[in-house]
C-alpha cells in the first residue's frame, strides 16, 4: 500500500492533449495515447501549480474554435 509521503514524493509529468486539456501522469509510466509531454515535471503539488499556470481557458480547443468562428460571422 502506498503512503501519502510516497505519493507526494513521486514524480509526475504535465501532459496535454489535442484539445489543450492538461493533466499529470506518473513519470515512470508510459504516456497514455493522445497525450504529449509539456516538458514540465515535479511532485503532484508542483504539477498542479504548473497546470493552473498553463491552463487558462478550460474550454476544449474545438469549442473555442467554434465560438471564435461564430463571433466572426456576427
Amino acid at each position: 500500500m502506498t503512503t501519502e509521503a510516497e505519493k507526494e514524493a513521486k514524480i509526475y509529468l504535465v501532459v496535454v492533449n489535442d484539445e489543450d486539456q492538461y493533466s499529470m501522469w506518473p513519470a515512470d509510466r508510459a504516456r497514455p495515447a493522445g497525450w504529449k509531454e509539456t516538458g514540465r515535471q515535479g511532485t503532484r503539488q508542483e504539477c498542479l501549480v504548473q497546470i493552473k499556470e498553463l491552463w487558462n481557458d478550460l474550454r476544449p480547443r474545438s469549442l473555442r474554435l467554434k465560438m471564435a468562428q461564430r463571433e466572426g460571422q456576427g
